[in-house]
């Protein structure tokens, strides 16, 4: 097992990880810029106003994304394990 071996599979963690996690982040920020602009608006400065929204908006995009994440980490794991044979090369 080569060193170059060993970065190449912690950068694929790491790509995968910040692919996962893409679309509850993204789902996050929107929601909480648009509560943030409404609360600007209405002068509301309740701190836990913004975490119901976020939750469901969080909790959709997982549902909505979960299919396209298990294949990203099905092809991933796939993709380590048939390397394994490589490993002692």
């Amino acid at each position: 097992m080569s060193e170059q071996y060993v970065i190449d599979v912690a950068t694929g963690a790491v790509w995968l990880t910040l692919k996962v996690a893409a679309p509850a982040l993204i789902a996050a920020l929107v929601v909480g810029i648009i509560i943030s602009v409404i609360q600007a608006a209405t002068q509301v400065q309740e701190q836990t106003v913004s975490f119901v929204p976020k939750i469901i908006a969080i909790t959709a995009s997982m549902i909505i994304t979960g299919p396209w994440i298990l294949q990203q980490f099905i092809f991933y794991t796939k993709t380590l394990i048939q390397s394994i044979p490589n490993i002692t090369r």
